[in-house]
C-alpha cells in the first residue's frame, strides 16, 4: 500500500516542531497505518517498529504513550503471532471478526451509500482504486493512503489543507473511532489493540488540528 511506512518508524510519537516536519510526520504516520491495517506486517516492518524511538523530544506529547504501547506490543510478540492475530481479527472466509470498512460502521452493511459517496469524492480528486486491490475503497488502509497523498502529493490543487479537512471530516472521522472500539474490545486483540489505541490518539490529534482551521 505504501512505500513510506518504514520512514515513520524513526519518529518519536509527538510531531516535530516545524510546520514542514509536522506535515512530513503526518503523511508518514498515515502511511504506517495503511501498511499495518492492509495486511499482516512484513518481518522487515516489524523489525523496524521494534527498534523505533519511543522517547519524545519534549515530555507530555499526546501520542507518546500510545506509540510506546504499540512499539512494546511489537516487541512482545513474534512475527507469526502478529500474523495470526491479523488473520483472526480481519481475515478468514466470510464475515470477519472485525470490519475495516467504513460502510459497515456508517450504514451497517458493506457496499452501501457511504461507499458510493466516497467513490464520487475520489473521482473529484482524480483518484481511483488500483484494480489489483481486492478491497473496496472504504477500507481504512485505502483511506489512510488517500490522506497521505492529500498531505504529501505534488499537485497542490488537490494536496492541500482544505482538501484534507474535507476528506477527513466526510470519510474518516465519522467512523474510525467505532472501528478502534471494535478492535480494542475483541478478546484476541493484543498488537492490534495497541494499534487501535494509537490510531484513536492520532485521529484525535487530527480532529483538533482541523478544528483549529475553522
Amino acid at each position: 500500500m505504501t512505500d513510506t511506512a518504514g520512514q515513520a518508524l524513526h519518529l518519536a510519537a509527538p510531531m516535530p516542531s516545524s510546520a514542514l516536519d509536522e506535515e512530513t510526520a503526518r503523511a508518514e504516520l498515515y502511511g504506517l497505518l495503511a501498511a499495518l491495517y492492509y495486511a499482516p506486517p512484513t518481518p522487515e516492518l516489524l523489525a523496524q517498529l521494534r527498534v523505533a524511538i519511543t522517547e519524545a523530544p519534549a515530555a507530555g506529547g499526546f501520542l507518546e504513550e500510545p506509540w510506546r504501547e504499540l512499539v512494546g506490543a511489537a516487541r512482545a510478540l513474534t512475527d507469526e503471532a502478529v500474523k495470526r492475530e491479523y488473520d483472526a481479527l480481519f481475515g478468514g472466509v466470510g464475515k470477519p471478526e472485525v470490519y475495516l470498512f467504513g460502510s459497515h460502521y456508517l450504514s451497517g452493511f458493506l457496499n452501501e451509500k457511504p461507499l458510493a459517496k466516497l467513490r464520487d469524492t475520489l473521482a473529484s480528486l482524480g483518484l481511483a482504486r488500483d484494480e489489483a486491490m481486492p478491497e473496496t475503497e472504504d477500507h481504512i488502509a485505502y483511506l489512510s493512503e488517500v490522506m497521505r497523498y492529500l498531505i504529501a502529493g505534488d499537485d497542490v490543487a488537490v494536496a492541500n489543507l482544505t482538501r484534507q479537512q474535507e476528506f477527513f471530516s466526510e470519510h474518516v472521522q465519522p467512523w474510525v473511532m467505532l472501528m478502534c472500539d471494535a478492535i480494542t474490545q475483541h478478546p484476541k486483540a493484543r498488537f492490534y489493540a495497541a494499534l487501535a489505541e494509537f490510531t484513536r490518539a492520532f485521529i484525535g490529534v487530527e480532529v483538533q488540528g482541523f478544528d483549529m482551521l475553522t
